[in-house]
């Protein structure tokens, strides 16, 4: 859990939790998941209070099942409910995501922030999947063909087997997590992230860290998928170690904040992000964030500011293939020692 909360001015606004603050679990399923899209207009599946815990079980954007076993993944491995998803879901697109949700947030309302805690990320396989497709990446005149490639994971040891004398440690985190967008964007594709954060792909956003999005549709309207073992900045053949993850998740409304773009908190870091299709828009969008927080929480003048991202900031790459290209600015927290 992050030791200091990042919209500090929050706190006198946020909605009080409640002594019966309940825990949910919501499974995966044909009923429980939409493919490819955020939307105002999307019915949830689950309604909870401000200050409950979920536990969300999530899908991956791995090869279908009968693509799996292909590359040799024993039919008991793979979860059934990924079967019945893939057999059943006919409502599909713009985007590919297979996303749990919507959860709604019964105080949420337009102009709030949805405070989302990630308490706990479980690795629900022992394996992880790497795909590329013709036309797709980052370097797509490269790699004019497609190809998957299976990634044992050994969750004891928490590392991933990617081939002979090559071990990766795991970092468990969700690719995608976000809300629904202003209903004016319609069904809204789940691959380019956005104000409604979504297919953001930060590896910062493991278990322990903070998300702050803000709201744009009455009860918010959460959805998690994408899982990822791990990845590398950029994401540049365009997919992570994709697998099954599970996470548990609290929900907090602060209300009347009027955040514009999302931002995010982990032990030690302050995030501020920026989503373009050019990379030097996403990055100055990024690097305006970034000030912007420090002018308004850290109380620092635009060009204190300014000058203290040049020097103790770092900008870096989140993601170069998802239609809108990332990038997040850390500020580390320990400079500040007040």
């Amino acid at each position: 859990m992050p030791t200091r909360p990042l919209l500090l001015t929050c706190l006198a606004l946020a909605l009080p939790l409640a002594g019966h603050a309940s825990d949910f679990t919501l499974k995966a399923s044909p009923e429980t998941v939409v493919w490819g899209y955020y939307s105002a207009k999307a019915k949830p599946v689950l309604t909870i209070h401000s200050g409950d815990t979920v536990r969300v079980e999530t899908s991956c954007a791995c090869p279908p099942p009968e693509r799996l076993e292909q590359l040799g993944i024993k039919p008991a491995d793979i979860p059934q409910f990924y079967r019945d998803v893939h057999e059943k879901v006919t409502d599909k697109g713009p985007g590919g995501h297979i996303l749990t949700g919507p959860i709604a947030i019964e105080e949420a309302e337009p102009g709030d922030v949805l405070e989302v805690r990630i308490l706990k990320t479980e690795l629900n396989t022992s394996y992880a999947v790497n795909s590329f497709g013709a036309g797709r990446g980052f370097l797509p005149d490269d790699f004019p063909y497609g190809k998957n490639r299976l990634i044992p994971l050994d969750r004891e040891k928490m590392v991933a087997h990617f081939a002979p004398g090559i071990e990766i440690p795991l970092h468990p985190f969700f690719g995608s997590m976000g809300v629904a967008p202003p209903e004016s964007a319609g069904r809204y594709n789940s691959a380019p992230p956005w104000m409604h954060a979504g297919n953001m792909d930060n590896k910062e956003l493991v278990a322990g860290t903070t998300l702050y999005i803000p709201v744009h549709a009455k009860g918010a309207l959460f959805e998690v998928g994408d899982g990822h073992a791990g990845q590398g900045n950029g994401e540049v053949d365009i997919t992570a170690m994709e697998t099954f993850l599970t996470g548990s998740f609290q929900f907090i409304v602060h209300k009347d904040q009027h955040l514009l773009w999302p931002r995010a908190e982990t032990p030690t870091a302050y995030i501020a992000m920026g989503f373009h299709e050019d990379l030097k828009a996403a990055t100055e969008m990024a690097v305006r964030n970034m000030i912007d927080f420090l002018v308004t929480e850290k109380h620092l003048t635009r060009d204190e500011a300014y000058a203290l991202t040049s020097v103790a900031v770092d900008i870096d790459i989140t993601q170069l293939v998802d239609g809108k290209v990332g990038v997040h600015a850390m500020c580390p927290k320990a400079i500040f020692t007040k």
